[in-house]
């Protein structure tokens, strides 16, 4: 059995999501402040919370991706997300990341994917990480270019999530040069 990397920062424990997380999760992503920009609908059930967690928990032992669980310190109480979604052919990933909204503006998600952009870059060796971002997510773009990411232009009908095409900005960090 894999064992999952967590990762700590000053103020945040990155790790694995727990069945005892399910009520944080659905408190997050029954806010449709959160679910704004997101591929999947508000919640209104707790069992799609525990989904979340068993789908998160297959993701990384067939390693098709890693996806922490955003908790603050000293309370470990979960907060958010952030991870990747592997693209071995092209030793690339794809970063993904949700903050509750209480949350928003405090830094917390700089600090958090820093965090797993050293962990991608030094520990899984990738050349590139992507994100794809809805072109009204003007916080989530800002937050991309602060942590140096490059757009890479808009991709027309790139995502196709409630009941619409979207069109997405595609930005691009590539590996540091030593």
């Amino acid at each position: 059995m894999k064992i999952f990397p967590d990762l700590e920062t000053p103020r945040l424990w990155l790790r694995q999501s727990t069945e005892a997380d399910a009520n944080a999760i659905f408190s997050l992503f029954s806010d449709s402040r959160v679910t704004q920009f997101h591929d999947l609908d508000t919640f209104t059930q707790l069992d799609e919370a525990r989904a979340i967690v068993e789908r998160r928990k297959v993701g990384f032992e067939t390693d098709r991706g890693i996806r922490w669980a955003i908790a603050l310190k000293p309370s470990n109480s979960l907060i958010g997300s952030c991870g990747f979604t592997w693209n071995r052919a092209s030793n690339l990933a794809e970063v993904g990341y949700e903050l509750a909204s209480q949350y928003w503006r405090q830094g917390i998600m700089t600090e958090a994917l820093s965090a797993i952009l050293t962990y991608g870059f030094e520990v899984k060796g990738l050349d590139n990480i992507v994100a794809e971002v809805m072109l009204e997510n003007i916080a989530s773009q800002q937050l991309l270019k602060k942590l140096g990411f490059q757009s890479q232009g808009v991709l027309k009908n790139r995502g196709f999530w409630k009941g619409r095409h979207h069109d997405l900005e595609q930005f691009l960090l590539s590996r540091p040069q030593t």
